[in-house]
């Protein structure tokens, strides 16, 4: 089905259709989070924080009553909650049962173990303030689905306006056209780079910028972005994910660029907040007018009750021209702010927000596409006229929780589809700058046709001489055992964890602590189990030896690190078993992500005769026999 053209519209059904089951999963799994799953496995799976204390209460920018919550214990488990998200609150009763609050919050903000829940009302904050056994948990997002059901609904009922001619430009036999324009150098791009740039700056329609691991897709997309803005008086930049939007907007505002954040920022800093929607909003001359109105218009309205007949109408007559002034400012600020801005980032979901409404864009702008669902892409599009999509469809994929609705084709991108129906719109960026070319080649061999060259900087780069850059260790025959955890249900294999800890240590000592503390020789330790994520953490934490270089060991899971990279990377592969089950470890674009995260060192630890009776293993661990090291324990 996968390769069979088929009309847009029929295209479009077929995404509907599986999104519906996607939604249909997702809210039964919320149900039996609910009803059946006890709160100690909704803590290990990040939806839940308990027990948790009550903070402050105020009015934000947007007039909106928040709370700030602060988890106080597994501080160390990692959690989903963020921006946009809803949630609800549940107190417990002396047996740990959750009874919950009968409304629910949205998150306006969140950094390490402190949230800010926006309230529907004052009495939500009064039912919950005063608890003593207060939980908060993720509350099925139902808007975003609505957002995006709708997005598709719009998209195939569409005549006769742009986005009835992009939606048959992308998905289907309509041509994607270009202008025809004198190319511009850029000497501090190579030439793939120069030619991306070139190409986005042509396209009518729409133009892939692909970027494989370390080619620079950054780079060449905030380039892209600069140029337009040349041409352009305001563009719309926006991606699957906080963090992708956080990144690209950073980069922007380094290049000197106007940008309004639209939703608040995971990467919270001062630099970041400084140019998000709030911030701005507070720090207009005319805003402290405003607050001082609001304030004015919540005590009035407060105080009503209590007035007389007489005193009430006076009091509604102040209300009113108080409520105009209001309003009069609110829309002033608002309209100065996106003057001003030269480029509006948000998540492809934000782009339905409320303050985008009526702002429309020639020029759209899709960071980690490849990991954007397309229901999600479709919010953004109807703001644009013409769509840029940069990622890498062989890195990460969307998270798709049903496997029917993944077998439908809910995992198949939007800029996959364009790449493999109009392969003359994609521009693959194939200099890479991270990797010794020893680690770069089997990614390159594998999933990219061997098309990328290392330059010539990195190509032979490493920490110590006559050092192997790609091992593997090899745990087959040592009795290593996988396990699943009742709570997590994730997998965890903790004498391979204790390995690699050593293997890491043994590899610091041949450096120097010394050295690795003055140069900043960073290390990553990923692992495609949360469990074993964990367990890793704490050997780091235990381990003495450690505690000066905390600041540069990371220990992730494969998701946690797309888009990073470190000069040194340990993989524990986790899975030993007879049968070759191995999970997760089946996507191989996961897998892709992680080898590749590395500069100079690449270590993996793995059960060979579990794992190489999957090919693309077997042809890893072959690539690393004849080009690199293997360590086998058992011998």
């Amino acid at each position: 089905m996968q390769n069979q053209i088929i009309t847009p519209l029929a295209d479009l059904q077929l995404q509907y259709d599986a999104l519906q089951k996607e939604y249909a999963y997702e809210k039964e799994m919320y149900r039996e989070q609910t009803e059946r799953i006890g709160i100690g496995k909704k803590i290990q799976q990040g939806v839940c924080w308990y027990p948790l204390s009550i903070g402050r209460s105020y009015y934000n920018s947007l007039n909106q009553l928040v709370v700030e919550v602060e988890r106080r214990e597994e501080k160390e488990v990692e959690h989903s909650f963020e921006y946009g998200r809803p949630v609800c609150f549940f107190k417990t009763d002396g047996a740990g049962k959750p009874f919950y609050f009968n409304f629910t919050g949205v998150i306006s903000y969140v950094q390490d173990d402190v949230m800010v829940v926006s309230l529907p009302s004052s009495l939500a904050l009064a039912e919950i303030q005063g608890e003593t056994d207060l939980g908060v948990q993720l509350y099925f997002d139902e808007t975003t689905y609505k957002t995006m059901f709708a997005a598709l609904k719009e998209v195939m009922s569409a005549r006769n306006n742009r986005i009835a001619e992009l939606r048959d430009i992308l998905l289907g036999m309509q041509p994607a056209s270009y202008r025809d324009l004198f190319p511009i150098r850029f000497p501090w791009l190579n030439i793939s780079q120069e030619e991306a740039v070139n190409r986005v700056l042509g396209a009518k329609d729409v133009a892939i910028v692909h970027g494989p691991p370390g080619t620079g897709k950054t780079t060449t997309l905030v380039e892209a972005i600069y140029e337009t803005l040349h041409r352009e008086n305001q563009v719309l930049v926006s991606a699957q994910s906080n963090a992708a939007v956080d990144w690209i907007a950073e980069k922007l505002v380094d290049r000197g660029v106007n940008v309004l954040r639209i939703g608040n920022p995971t990467r919270v800093n001062d630099k970041m907040l400084s140019f998000t929607y709030e911030r701005r909003f507070e720090s207009h001359p005319d805003y402290a007018e405003l607050w001082s109105i609001r304030k004015a218009i919540r005590e009035i309205q407060s105080n009503l009750r209590h007035r007389s007949r007489s005193e009430r109408d006076t009091d509604r007559n102040r209300l009113s021209r108080l409520k105009y002034r209001a309003t009069e400012l609110e829309v002033k600020i608002d309209t100065e702010l996106f003057d001003e801005a030269r480029v509006i980032a948000c998540t492809l979901v934000g782009a339905a927000n409320h303050l985008l409404t009526n702002h429309h864009f020639t020029t759209l702008f899709i960071d980690e596409a490849a990991q954007a669902l397309e229901a999600a892409c479709w919010i953004a599009i109807h703001k644009a006229d013409r769509v840029i999509l940069a990622g890498d469809h062989q890195q990460l994929p969307p998270t798709i929780k049903c496997i029917e609705a993944a077998r439908d084709g809910l995992d198949r991108t939007l800029m996959q589809k364009i790449a493999q129906r109009k392969p003359e719109t994609v521009s693959l960026l194939n200099v890479q700058y991270r990797m010794n070319e020893t680690i770069m080649n089997f990614s390159s061999r594998y999933f990219y046709h061997n098309r990328l060259k290392a330059a010539p900087e990195v190509r032979n780069r490493g920490i110590l001489e006559w050092d192997t850059p790609i091992v593997w260790t090899d745990t087959a025959g040592c009795d290593f055992e996988e396990n699943q955890q009742a709570e997590s249900l994730s997998r965890v294999n903790r004498k391979e964890a204790e390995v690699l800890v050593l293997q890491l240590q043994v590899y610091i000592e041949n450096i120097g602590k010394e050295r690795v503390l003055d140069e900043r020789i960073d290390f990553g330790i990923i692992s495609p189990y949360k469990a074993q994520v964990y367990y890793l953490r704490s050997l780091i934490k235990r381990n003495a030896f450690f505690k000066p270089l905390r600041s540069l060991i990371t220990v992730h899971t494969v998701d946690g690190f797309q888009g990073q990279e470190r000069d040194v990377i340990l993989i524990s592969l986790v899975r030993a078993n007879e049968t070759g089950q191995i999970g997760f470890l089946n996507d191989l674009r996961r897998m892709n992500v992680a080898i590749t995260r590395a500069r100079m060192k690449l270590i993996l630890l793995g059960d060979a005769s579990t794992l190489t009776q999957h090919p693309f293993y077997r042809k890893l661990y072959k690539y690393i026999e004849e080009n690199g090291k293997v360590i086998r324990l058992a011998e």
